[in-house]
């Protein structure tokens, strides 16, 4: 029954009640992620505002630190998958080349016409580039902050389901452990990945990245722009979709309600008691405040630095994926 529930949860269905696990970007097993998504979990400093995003166009926004959220006004009904927030501009991709702009703090939105009908799963920003990652290894970019886009050269074919910023360098996870990384976000090459099991989500702080994915993979980073990486010990096998970071400390969240945490850079990790079962499927971190999302429009804040969880009040029940600040 579990793995037929992730089937439909990977692929993108409104079946949102799905009380089994999944995350950033879903998959299980190599045949059933193909369209898993995945969201950039970086703290964005979104004015105080935190926008989650989610299937069926919604978007969700909280402007009490991620207490209670409302719906905000969508204008697409294609799932979305990814946030990031940059020059006064929440930017947020989805299905079949799907991106949609908001310059009123997320109060509305409005779409954008983009080079690639292929599904987009994370978006992120560095250096005044937006940079947006999907299936077959689309990636595409913005130069004047998501008013318009261009395709970006890419070394791979695989599904990119997350791409961070850090250090200079983007950098983009997806299937088969794929991970590439960019100096401009013009040109991707690939790096070495220490694993074959899918990535699905990937964040960065203190001079660290840090992907996770399917069975509990962590991988990381350190000092040299994503260019090389190794394998940190997970607490749990679970399939981990999303990973934030703030205040010195990496969240990742997955099947099951899962969340595992690390205080030393992605190095060693710990399970944390998760108020849900739902999967939580998107992390983010800002105004000192991580907040998780899933299924169920399941929605999950902590305040202490990711080490207690409780339940914040949702609009919604549909399936949630991104999260932005």
């Amino acid at each position: 029954m579990k793995n037929i529930l992730y089937t439909f949860l990977i692929a993108g269905l409104t079946l949102v009640n799905i009380s089994c696990g999944s995350s950033d970007g879903s998959s299980g097993s190599p045949s059933s992620s193909s369209n898993v998504s995945t969201a950039t979990t970086e703290s964005l400093s979104g004015n105080g505002v935190f926008i989650l995003v989610g299937l069926s166009g919604n978007i969700l926004r909280s402007t009490n630190k991620g207490s209670s959220f409302d719906n905000a006004t969508s204008p697409t009904s294609k799932n979305l998958y990814g946030v990031s927030f940059a020059n006064s501009v929440f930017v947020v991709a989805g299905d079949n080349g799907t991106i949609v702009k908001s310059t009123d703090n997320g109060s509305s939105f409005d779409s954008i016409t983009t080079p690639t009908t292929n599904t987009l799963f994370g978006v992120g920003f560095g250096n005044n580039n937006f940079v947006a990652a999907g299936i077959s290894g689309s990636i595409v970019k913005s130069t004047d902050s998501g008013a318009s886009w261009d395709n970006a050269t890419s070394p791979t074919a695989n599904y990119l389901r997350g791409i961070v910023f850090g250090n200079n360098t983007f950098v983009a996870v997806g299937d088969s452990g794929n991970i590439v990384r960019s100096d401009n976000g013009s040109s991707f090459d690939n790096v070495t990945s220490p694993v074959t099991t899918h990535l699905i989500g990937v964040g960065f702080g203190n001079s660290t990245f840090v992907a996770v994915g399917d069975n509990g993979t962590i991988v990381r980073s350190t000092t040299d722009n994503g260019s090389s990486w190794d394998n940190a010990t997970p607490p749990t096998t679970n399939n981990l979709y999303g990973v934030s970071f703030g205040n010195n400390a990496f969240v990742a969240v997955g099947d099951n309600g899962t969340i595992v945490r690390s205080t030393d850079n992605g190095s060693t990790w710990d399970n944390v008691t998760s108020p849900t079962s739902n999967f939580l499927i998107g992390a983010g971190f800002g105004y000192n405040t991580f907040v998780a999302a899933g299924t169920y429009g399941n929605i999950l804040r902590s305040t202490d630095n990711g080490s207690s969880w409780d339940n914040a009040t949702s609009p919604t029940p549909n399936q949630l994926r991104g999260v932005g600040f």
